[in-house]
């Protein structure tokens, strides 16, 4: 580990896409030692290692522009108001480096770690994780799974929706399914077997920790305590709004009955490469023959 590090503790929620970390965040925001930013998906990591577009300046722009500008002077607290603008300031600064990083969570305060959550981080590549090792005082990182049937459908719903295309659900014939769910943008997030290689080959065993998310929601209060375990922090009581809240959920359409068979082959091999790396998936995983 670097002994100047750049960053001190880290805690990096790098979960699949719909697999439950919007819900993990709007939990875990409310713990006293965990400073999060008003962005809940940073992906400077991502930026930084992989795709220097996903922050350029337009689309920092449009994000600011889209979720952060809007004053509501009837309604807004002027402390919050405040704070919020200063907070966009720094998202809008350039150059985004390190420094630019670091800044964001300038209204931290006695808060123990620095958090971001973003399912990008597990496309990372392994050789990416020993360098932000290096770069932190100390790093964490959780990733979290669901049945890959139903996160599958889940993300492409939640994609059509944000795109607007959702009548594509109600006329796409089963080749249109597969061929969009394959592209890689989407089904890299399903390969939960590579993303477990890439984080014990690159990291130490206790930088990382792997959950399931039938698991987390089994047992709330259990999974909690084991997360807030892992990093070193007390265990928090939560609210019970916020953990019976439902966030940022996809429309509720039925899956078509044709759509797991066609990634049965694929199903069965994520959950058999997570077994083989003493990860059992759920037992509900194996309800879809």
């Amino acid at each position: 580990m670097n002994q100047d590090p750049v960053f001190g503790h880290l805690f990096l929620s790098i979960g699949a896409m719909k697999a439950g970390t919007t819900w993990l965040y709007s939990v875990l925001e409310h713990h006293p030692e965990l400073c999060f930013t008003y962005e809940k998906e940073i992906h400077y990591f991502h930026y930084k290692y992989v795709d220097r577009t996903i922050l350029s300046e337009k689309r920092r722009l449009e994000n600011a522009q889209r979720r952060y500008l809007t004053i509501h002077p009837d309604r807004n607290f002027i402390g919050r108001v405040r704070n919020n603008l200063h907070w966009v300031a720094n998202y809008l600064d350039s150059p985004v480096d390190d420094f630019w990083y670091r800044n964001l969570f300038t209204l931290r305060r006695r808060e123990s770690y620095d958090c971001d959550f973003s399912n990008l981080y597990a496309l990372l590549p392994a050789d990416v994780w020993p360098k932000i090792h290096a770069d932190c005082e100390k790093l964490r990182v959780l990733y979290t799974m669901r049945d890959p049937v139903k996160r599958l459908w889940s993300h492409v719903k939640f994609h059509l929706e944000i795109t607007k295309q959702t009548e594509k659900l109600e006329s796409w014939a089963p080749e249109d399914y597969e061929a969009f769910a394959r592209q890689p943008f989407i089904w890299r997030n399903s390969e939960y077997g590579a993303c477990v290689r890439n984080l014990r080959k690159s990291l130490p065993q206790e930088a990382y920790k792997c959950l399931f998310f039938e698991d987390l929601h089994a047992d709330q209060a259990g999974k909690l305590a084991e997360i807030e375990s892992f990093l070193g922090v007390g265990h928090h009581t939560y609210p019970a709004r916020v953990l019976n809240a439902r966030v940022n959920e996809s429309a509720a359409r039925p899956m078509p009955d044709f759509f797991r068979g066609l990634f049965k082959d694929d199903f069965d091999r994520i959950a058999d490469e997570l077994t083989a790396l003493d990860l059992a998936p759920p037992s509900s995983w194996s309800k879809h023959d």
